[in-house]
């Protein structure tokens, strides 16, 4: 299966599920500290083997996606994306999404795009809008989560959520932040979403 069929497939079902996700974000770790523009949030992406994360403007927890390995350093084709939260709010323990946080808001609809190379298209269960692929690159053998942005394929780095009030069922996100790297030109891209 080629990575523009898989994309052609994702073109069928594109509906952006944002107030959902509204709801959703606002569920985790309600009474940690807030990000703002004098707080440093933990910074995940120097972790190793580290795919891409999201941070919200509500606290400083993080959303890791990592690629999931076996012993042999293959990717676990049935589960190849491992996703889960590091508290930095309190303790910086790791803890499992929840059952609505998977299926309704940071959960991944994953595909297989090409079986013999091991990769795979993807996008937010919550935001399909975005289609991402999971490729090994040939240059360090590692896999890295590729997205369109501006009309360029980046490495996807990190996601960044601003909410602005709103209510626990219904918080007001003002923008998502998608950044990326772009490795032909060497240099740091962005996007902004404004729901």
């Amino acid at each position: 299966m080629s990575l523009i069929y898989c994309k052609m497939i994702y073109k069928k079902k594109i509906i952006g599920i944002l107030g959902f996700l509204s709801f959703i974000v606002s569920l985790s770790f309600q009474n940690a500290p807030i990000i703002n523009a004098k707080t440093t949030p933990p910074r995940p992406d120097e972790m190793k083997n580290i795919l891409f994360y999201i941070q919200r403007s509500i606290n400083t927890s993080a959303i890791i996606y990592e690629p999931n390995i076996d012993e042999k350093q293959d990717l676990k084709t049935n589960e190849p994306i491992k996703i889960y939260w590091i508290n930095y709010a309190s303790d910086g323990s790791i803890e499992p999404l929840n059952y609505i946080q998977k299926k309704y808001a940071y959960g991944l609809d994953i595909k297989v795009a090409d079986v013999e190379k091991k990769s795979f298209c993807f996008n937010f269960v919550s935001y399909k809008k975005k289609l991402i692929y999971l490729i090994k690159s040939s240059a360090n053998n590692k896999y890295s989560a590729f997205i369109e942005m501006g009309g360029r394929i980046v490495i996807l780095k990190k996601i960044f959520i601003q909410i602005d009030g709103g209510s626990f069922w219904l918080p007001k996100i003002r923008y998502i932040e998608i950044n990326g790297r772009d490795l032909s030109k060497n240099e740091d891209v962005f996007e902004k979403i404004i729901p």
